[in-house]
């Protein structure tokens, strides 16, 4: 179903899909596809008192790894990095706990598998 889309059309898809499911779990969206010179933030949403920061993976096969897997080192500075200039644009939110959830869809799109990895990126590791 998704195979005839170009890659920003399928990453749209799956963030929808990742959007309702955190709805679905108790969250309540705030943002999509938050940008700056730093990079980007597919979602952010609420849990309570906390601001979720999601990053969303979707991979039709795990032939080069599974949809996790692919949010390396790297990936994970630059969103913590925008995070912290999200949070910093806004100091109302500063009083607010926060933490980096990963939402991995594999599989093809008729029968997606999602996988919900909250608090996957731990920010002070990412220091060193």
């Amino acid at each position: 179903m998704w195979a005839g889309l170009r890659r920003d059309q399928r990453g749209s898809r799956a963030e929808k899909l990742a959007r309702r499911y955190l709805e679905q779990q108790g969250l309540r969206f705030e943002q999509a596809n938050f940008r700056c010179r730093r990079g980007e933030i597919d979602l952010i949403m609420r849990d309570n008192d906390t601001l979720v920061f999601v990053e969303v993976r979707y991979r039709n096969n795990s032939r080069y790894g599974s949809a996790a897997e692919t949010v390396d080192r790297h990936k994970q500075r630059k969103l913590v990095t925008t995070a912290l200039f999200y949070l910093q644009s806004r100091p109302q939110l500063t009083r607010l706990a926060s933490r980096f959830d990963v939402i991995a869809i594999n599989g093809d799109s008729d029968s997606p598998h999602i996988d919900w990895h909250p608090n996957a990126i731990q920010a002070q590791d990412l220091t060193s």
